[in-house]
């Protein structure tokens, strides 16, 4: 790689708790064991190029800042292939395992489809050779169908056919791409699915073709042998007021309406999880208890601002609490942490990137730890296991007994002349229980 924009900052390595380097590791050393897994394994880092290479760091009222030297000029192909060399440098730096793209974001504008697709195939022959130079790998990729004026009105979801035709062409090229280049998910964020009023729009016919689009990406996944996981990453609304896959429950629902349920799993975003009133634990749990957690894109919002900010994320307690239930779900099979968050504004250096990065990647092995302590601790587990005790027992075998109906229930109900008590869930206790871990 010929990229010297990085060259001022050496390669990012362990040193442990007591560093005073800012620009090192003090958590987060790879190799080391915890609940019987290296902690690289664990965590399967990714970052990705939008926000970290393509965000020129403009807002709605003011241009970019950052000034790239890929930002500057027409957006061609060169300017594409020194923005992949730049990537991979910082990935190589960093020594993180993986990388997360959409196709826009690693290839020169297309004005027709030939030209899209012929620009495409030119950055995957790049890829290929900067992961085989690097030994970097893809954690997941996806078609950007949100950004051009042409998704107006949806991809899978518009009202126009040739959208729709001009979208399957895009998730076909990238999945076989991914497919090529090894990538362990693919991913589908339907960033325009959705509605901003009802006045002009047929919900049925919108989730209809959205669920044939779906199933049309899960034959050709197929069809072409790509052995990875699908995913639908879940957000409530922004950029539209209301998007179709508004969070775990409802991409749930939306799976079993159309027969995916075991098919496609989900990529949960932190930020989007808060936008959806829920907390980021409980989009984790969830997607447990449905068997579709799949993936995590980290990062948080800011509790005074109502939109999607992709900021690092930076709260011990709340990412031990996240990290908690990801252990208990397993953790991660296909999936990992991309780091889908970005340098503020005003952090114009190319050291404000790998602080960023750095300050995150500490946090989720920090957290890692502290939740590898709970639950072997056990006490959360115990109480839980206690709180339930009954369903074991006659009155709850009672309840799921074959043949057991309302009347049934409700006449031992009467014969036993039950009278329940309320007992404490003891939220304080276990409050107090986790934030000793922390």
């Amino acid at each position: 790689m010929s990229s010297s924009f990085f060259a001022d900052i050496a390669p990012i390595r362990y040193e442990g708790p007591e560093s005073n380097n800012e620009l090192a590791y003090r958590w987060y050393d790879k190799d080391r064991v915890v609940a019987g897994k290296r902690i690289e394994d664990h965590l399967r880092f990714a970052v990705c190029f939008w926000h970290t290479f393509c965000w020129p760091g403009s807002d709605i009222f003011g241009a970019g800042t950052f000034g790239r030297p890929w930002h500057e000029g027409a957006n061609n192909n060169a300017a594409a292939h020194a923005k992949r060399e730049a990537a991979f440098d910082f990935f190589t730096r960093l020594d993180v395992p993986f990388y997360c793209f959409h196709d826009v974001d690693v290839m020169g504008e297309a004005h027709s489809v030939a030209e899209h697709r012929s620009n495409l195939a030119e950055a995957v022959d790049h890829l290929e050779a900067l992961q085989g130079q690097t030994g970097r790998k893809l954690l997941w990729g996806t078609a950007n169908l949100f950004s051009h004026p042409r998704f107006a009105g949806g991809a899978a979801t518009s009202p126009n056919p040739e959208v729709y035709a001009w979208s399957a062409m895009q998730v076909r090229d990238v999945l076989e791409a991914t497919h090529r280049l090894g990538g362990a998910n693919y991913v589908l964020w339907g960033g325009r699915e959705g509605y901003d009023t009802l006045h002009n729009t047929d919900l049925k016919r919108e989730l209809d073709n959205f669920g044939r689009f779906l199933n049309l990406v899960v034959e050709h996944k197929h069809k072409i042998g790509f052995t990875g996981t699908i995913l639908i990453e879940p957000k409530p609304h922004e950029p539209t007021k209301h998007q179709y896959d508004f969070d775990t429950a409802t991409v749930y629902g939306f799976l079993k309406r159309y027969g995916l349920e075991n098919e496609v799993c989900v990529n949960i975003e932190a930020n989007h999880a808060t936008l959806a009133g829920h907390s980021f634990d409980h989009e984790i749990a969830m997607a447990d208890a449905l068997g579709i957690f799949g993936s995590i894109d980290i990062n948080r919002g800011d509790p005074q601002n109502g939109w999607d900010t992709d900021q690092f994320h930076n709260d011990p307690l709340d990412m031990t609490l996240a990290m908690y239930r990801i252990l208990k779900a397993g953790g991660f099979t296909t999936g990992g942490f991309n780091f889908d968050a970005k340098v503020r504004r005003q952090s114009t250096d190319p050291s404000d990137m790998f602080h960023g990065h750095v300050g995150g990647l500490d946090l989720l092995a920090r957290t890692l730890l502290s939740a590898a302590a709970l639950i072997e601790h056990g006490g959360i587990d115990k109480f839980v296991e206690q709180r339930y005790a009954k369903w074991a027992g006659d009155a709850g075998q009672r309840i799921h007994a074959k043949g057991a109906s309302l009347e049934s229930i409700s006449d031992a109900a009467v014969a036993a002349n039950i009278n329940p008590k309320p007992l404490s869930g003891r939220q304080e206790y276990l409050e107090n229980l986790v934030n000793r871990f922390v």
